[in-house]
């Protein structure tokens, strides 16, 4: 008797002891995991210059997700080669979640199509999530004689190459729906690039270059000064810091459809949990209001941040964008 009295607790404790410690594995299971070292920073890699549009989001998404992961995050601006530079250097990285790519059309569309990359952007990266899209915004001087995007369309249909518009550079975003434009509207500009800079604003400024194709990001704080004017941009809807700006559509040219994309990225075999953790921490940074608020004011319409989105689109606009650098006959500079 008093042996098995003594038993049945035993075994009961066993039992119910069992029971918690599969409900804990169990829990720890689906929980996602840390970063594989705690005190190690995250480092977001910008494939750009300090002090433009990608280093500003980069900073400010990477802040927010560091205290969404109570971690700290460092930007390194690694500029070159048409961003690949910085690019190749996060594919090489160690797939901890420690190492994050601010990129793009750039990194993932237009320069692997355009330079040789040593490296795969379908293969090399995990799609950690979208932060935004900003339109082109097409742009001319304050004086220009260009008061409605129907009016650049009609002159350059009049004599092939007659209507300039600048760039930052072959195969950038900017060139990229210049060549769009031209499809759409049957006609053939002189495309004017620069190496990089602002070297083109200065131009278009002081009336030398007629028309810029621009993203929102670089071209909202210009058309708020007043240094530049506004002719149409390439959303569904018009932008709400410019309500009286039409649409490509609404302008004429329903089948314009270009924008440029801000992701982040981590490196191939990089684990599912660590992703999911860094995913989640973008999605919470992109319902702030504050983010919200700062992405708009440049231009930048937040997306949700989920991984799926991101890496759904890549490929798209891979191809998207090769078949463009194609049929145009984009060189690299």
């Amino acid at each position: 008797m008093t042996a098995r009295s003594t038993a049945r607790p035993i075994a009961r404790f066993t039992r119910r002891t069992l029971a918690l410690g599969l409900a804990a594995l169990g829990a720890t299971a689906w929980a996602p995991a840390a970063l594989a070292d705690a005190a190690k920073p995250i480092t977001f890699v910008v494939p750009y210059p300090a002090g433009g549009a990608n280093d500003m989001l980069g900073r400010l998404i990477g802040q927010k997700m560091g205290e969404a992961l109570g971690a700290n995050v460092i930007v390194d601006n690694k500029p070159g080669a048409g961003a690949l530079l910085g690019a190749s250097a996060v594919a090489k990285a160690a797939p901890d979640g420690h190492t994050v790519l601010v990129g793009g059309l750039a990194t993932h569309a237009a320069s692997p199509n355009l330079l040789k990359a040593d490296y795969d952007p379908l293969k090399d990266f995990e799609a950690v999530g979208l932060v935004g899209q900003a339109p082109i915004v097409v742009i001319t001087y304050p004086d220009s004689p260009f008061k409605s995007l129907k009016d650049v369309g009609d002159a350059a249909k009049k004599k092939a190459g007659e209507v300039m518009y600048g760039s930052s550079g072959n195969g950038s975003p900017l060139h990229l729906a210049g060549e769009l434009f031209d499809a759409a509207n049957g006609s053939q500009m002189t495309h004017v690039p620069y190496k990089g800079g602002n070297a083109h604003i200065m131009d278009l400024i002081g009336g030398r270059v007629p028309v810029i194709f621009d993203t929102a990001t670089n071209s909202m704080p210009l058309i708020k000064s007043g240094k530049v004017r506004p002719l149409a941009v390439s959303m569904p809807q018009r932008l709400p810091d410019l309500p009286n700006v039409p649409t490509f559509a609404e302008a004429g040219y329903p089948s314009f459809k270009f924008t440029a994309r801000y992701g982040l990225f981590v490196p191939a075999k990089t684990p599912k949990d660590v992703v999911a953790k860094l995913s989640g921490a973008l999605q919470t940074a992109l319902k702030q209001p504050e983010v919200i608020e700062k992405l708009r004011s440049v231009g930048v319409s937040p997306a949700s941040g989920e991984a799926a989105e991101l890496a759904k689109l890549v490929p798209l606009e891979h191809e998207r964008i090769g078949k463009l650098i194609k049929q145009a006959n984009i060189k690299a500079d």
